[in-house]
């Protein structure tokens, strides 16, 4: 009977030295506990009358002559000269009827598969910062010795299932082609699946290619067994741009994942109040779903949140708020409204891997759990509301994760569980600490953290008195040295690296 808290401990020890950092099994979590409800019934129902009113009514602007056909095939009201498209509720329902409600991102290696649906959870690595920043060398752009680094610490840590997009910028390299690097960084360092630039069709499309090629697969093999996803950020108030609509209708093309997610800032690119950013957020949501549909019936989608809101005070936008976990929650409710699986993120407007960083972010963690996320972007990193990628905070936050991950299992309630033969051994007023039932599972009884430090003040002083934060550059810098890199096949990386070079070749100066 004690047989599986035992056989989780071993998880946790095995593979590893006696001065490895701690750290929870790779596993596939899923969130047993139902989710909660902000909004009723009725409520939920007045959002989404108010976002098919949105887009019978106002419509979306969509900057894609391309995609402005395609809206004009399925009987949309199409302005090609305002570019405004004006779709009925009937073209809502008809395109939720061909997406699905659950599906996998498998990566080179299918041990680290990605469930996006139903109730398992995933929390990826923080994307798109300019800046990266540690205690050691200060803050500074984005390069891609760094992205590196912080991409190796992806494929460390196990609580990690994903990367997102460049999580920081290499801005040493050409715009225009350094998405290359990347994905090739992200495809040797790791074994996990990563989410590619949907800037346009070319960034998109050699994503897909190298995924393919990392897999051994087809184009057409891997549109029926997606390996990636990409986000499509809805220029709100209502508008896709021409190179996210190109980016979202190649993806969906060629059947990777795509999460729709409008930035509705409350306050500045939605309206201030919650009801007015949730009906928003969900017509925009809703069209970019619909898109993909319409390109390719059964394209796997998400419907992606990024409600929160601006200090009213100078307009900078804020993280990690009461709205902002609010915002996590009901978005969830929405989400399976339509039966879609759902993106959602934490975040903080911290500059520092402080106590405010740390507190925002493990409030918009818990509206992203209770709420149901499947996918957690920007779970580990993020720092300055998204301008930096932080050493120190992706340890903060894998410690939070963690956390998070051991909330999640649900409390075993049985014979040995509930202890009745000890406590009834040791006598009142006695103590648990040499009692057989203690001896057996005290090595395996509680979550073993990675960066909290629980010793008394004179032996913490005498340690160093080192605080969270500083602790949490010895452990980055401790998992790069444990870091190894997985294995890929010399036939494998030589056919990237002249995909790449053909690539480089065919770009040139130009746009990919």
């Amino acid at each position: 009977m004690n047989e599986p808290r035992r056989k989780r401990g071993a998880e946790r020890t095995s593979n590893r030295g006696p001065s490895a950092i701690p750290q929870l099994p790779l596993r596939r979590v899923t969130n047993p506990y139902p989710p909660m409800a902000m909004l009723s019934a009725d409520q939920i129902e007045q959002i989404h009358q108010a976002s098919m009113h949105i887009l019978e009514n106002f419509g979306i602007e969509v900057m894609s002559p391309r995609a402005l056909l395609l809206f004009e095939k399925a009987g949309a009201r199409v302005d090609h000269a305002s570019a405004n498209v004006r779709i009925d509720r009937g073209l809502v329902t008809e395109a939720l009827k061909t997406t699905q409600s659950s599906y996998v991102l498998t990566p080179r290696n299918p041990a680290n598969a990605v469930h996006l649906g139903g109730n398992t959870i995933n929390f990826t690595l923080v994307a798109g910062p300019p800046n990266v920043h540690d205690m050691e060398r200060g803050r500074r752009a984005g390069n891609l010795r760094d992205y590196s680094d912080l991409t190796r610490l992806a494929q460390h840590f196990n609580c990690i299932h994903m990367l997102g997009n460049q999580v920081c910028a290499p801005v040493e390299l050409p715009a225009n082609s350094r998405h290359l690097d990347t994905y090739f960084t992200n495809l040797t360092l790791t074994d996990k699946s990563f989410h590619v630039s949907a800037i346009g069709r070319g960034r998109a499309l050699d994503g897909i290619e190298m995924m393919a090629i990392a897999r051994g697969l087809t184009l057409d093999q891997l549109r029926d067994d997606p390996g990636i996803t990409t986000i499509i950020s809805v220029n709100s108030p209502r508008r896709f741009d021409e190179m996210m609509a190109e980016g979202l209708m190649t993806m969906a093309e060629f059947g990777q994942s795509v999460a729709v997610t409008p930035f509705t800032l409350m306050g500045a690119m939605s309206p201030v109040t919650l009801a007015g950013a949730l009906a928003q957020q969900n017509a925009e949501a809703l069209f970019g779903v619909v898109l993909t549909q319409l390109v390719r019936p059964g394209a796997p989608v998400m419907y992606g949140a990024f409600t929160s809101n601006v200090d009213m005070k100078s307009g900078a936008p804020a993280f990690g708020t009461p709205e902002n976990t609010k915002a996590n929650i009901a978005s969830g409710q929405l989400a399976r409204r339509y039966n879609l699986p759902y993106r959602t993120t934490p975040g903080s407007a911290s500059n520092a891997a402080d106590a405010q960083g740390t507190y925002e972010t493990l409030m918009a963690l818990w509206g992203a759990v209770l709420g149901h996320g499947n996918l957690v972007y920007h779970a580990a990193g993020w720092q300055e509301g998204g301008l930096t990628a932080s050493f120190e905070k992706l340890i903060i936050d894998v410690e939070m994760i963690q956390h998070m991950m051991e909330f999640l299992r649900p409390i075993e309630v049985n014979e040995a569980e509930l202890a009745v033969e000890a406590l009834g051994a040791v006598p009142t007023g006695g103590h648990f600490f040499g009692e057989p039932h203690t001896l057996e599972r005290y090595a395996t009884a509680f979550y073993q953290p990675m960066l909290s430090n629980w010793q008394n003040y004179e032996a913490w002083q005498e340690a160093g008195g080192l605080d969270a934060t500083a602790r949490a550059t010895r452990l980055w810098k401790k998992a790069l040295e444990d870091y190894v890199e997985p294995v890929m096949d010399v036939a494998v990386r030589e056919a990237l690296e002249a995909y790449m070079a053909k690539r480089r070749e065919a770009i040139g100066q130009g746009e990919p």
